[in-house]
This record gives C-alpha cells, sequence and structure tokens, in this order.
C-alpha cells in the first residue's frame, strides 16, 4: 500500500505514549499521531482520548526521508460548520447636537499639561528624599558595622 501526504485512513492504535500513539495503517505501515494533533482541545493525558486496539481516522500530514509518518486525527475529523447567526447591522450612533460631556477624570478648566506637570514635580521631589533617606540609613548602618 503506497500512503501518500494528504490521505484520510482508518487505522489501529497499537501504541501509547506520553507524546502521541501509534497507528497502523497497513501491514508494516505505521504512523505516529503527536499529542497535539490527537484533539481539538488539550490533551494532557494520551490514555484519556485513546486505547490499544482502538480504530481511528487519520490524515497523513507529512512523510519524512527516513519514512515515518506523521498522522493527525483532529484534521481528519469533518470540518464543523459555525453556527449561522445573522450579524447585526453596524450600530450607528445618532448625530449628536450638543456637543459631548467631557470625561470626569479630566478637569475642564485649565491646561491638562500644567496638572501633569505639577504631579511630575511632586513625584520627583518625593523619590528624592526618599532615597536620600535610604542612602543615610544605609551609610549609618555600614559605619555601625565598622567599628
Amino acid at each position: 500500500m503506497d500512503i501518500q501526504k494528504g490521505e484520510v485512513l482508518t487505522g489501529k492504535v497499537t501504541g501509547i505514549t506520553k507524546f502521541g500513539a501509534f497507528v497502523q495503517l497497513a501491514p508494516g505501515k505505521s504512523g505516529l499521531v503527536y499529542i497535539s494533533e490527537i484533539a481539538n482541545t488539550f490533551v494532557s493525558n494520551v490514555a484519556d482520548f485513546l486505547q490499544v486496539g482502538q480504530e481511528v481516522r487519520v490524515k497523513v500530514i507529512s512523510i519524512d526521508e527516513q519514512g515515518r509518518i506523521n498522522l493527525s486525527i483532529k484534521q481528519a475529523l469533518p470540518r464543523q460548520e459555525a453556527p449561522r447567526t445573522p450579524r447585526p447591522a453596524p450600530h450607528h450612533p445618532p448625530q449628536a447636537s450638543r456637543p459631548p460631556e467631557p470625561y470626569a477624570a479630566v478637569p475642564s478648566e485649565g491646561p491638562v499639561d500644567a496638572d501633569f506637570e505639577d504631579k511630575l514635580k511632586r513625584f520627583m521631589k518625593d523619590s528624592e528624599s526618599k532615597i536620600s533617606d535610604a542612602m543615610r540609613k544605609t551609610e549609618r548602618g555600614s559605619s555601625k558595622r565598622r567599628r
């Protein structure tokens, strides 16, 4: 039996490992289904999804130079159609007859940059003060250790 990439075949699970399952496709021909190709959901344990002797439909996804066959169970599954729900019409808000309300977080008077500059200056002053206090405490602690 000549196996080609893209074929969908039925095979029998002959072995289970922590990284996948071996599937016999024909006498003397087997391939590996990696754990990531077993199901459309997360698979942490292959044995939760497959059993030795179980027949499965697989798709041949690649055949390497050494003749190793990589298989996929999830790619062999029939494509599920997405539920057809009518798309809502795009919502266009009505034209405003008055200007929009200002955001509560933005002050309505005075330039915004001035407020930011004030906050930045306070932050820098507080940071410098905290750093100098920490340095003084470190220097005092290190002088006590030297004695």
